[in-house]
């Protein structure tokens, strides 16, 4: 797909880009070439090809969930400028 000076002045405009008019030709070229490639890879027949997440497939290794430090409640509470039933007040902010 081959686009002209035109569209790219146009899609640099939707992007709110500046591109100069020395630079529209290389633009021309560089973004035709891309949809070149999309034209190519949309030509692939894929009918018989489950999707997929992810193209490796292996399990996460996930640590143990175990406790690794002690419980420290009490005493960031205790420096917090208000808490009330265990919970932290914080100022209202929306209205």
């Amino acid at each position: 797909m081959s686009l002209s000076h035109d569209d790219v002045r146009k899609i640099a405009h939707l992007a709110r880009l500046a591109v100069s008019d020395a630079d529209v030709e290389a633009y021309a070229r560089s973004l035709s070439s891309i949809l070149d490639f999309v034209e190519q890879m949309e030509a692939v027949k894929t009918d018989h090809v489950a999707p997929m997440a992810h193209p490796q497939d292996t399990a996460q290794r996930l640590r143990d969930d175990a406790v690794s430090e002690a419980d420290q409640r009490e005493r960031f509470q205790s420096i917090a400028p208000a808490v009330e039933a265990g919970l932290y007040l914080v100022p209202k902010v929306i209205e």
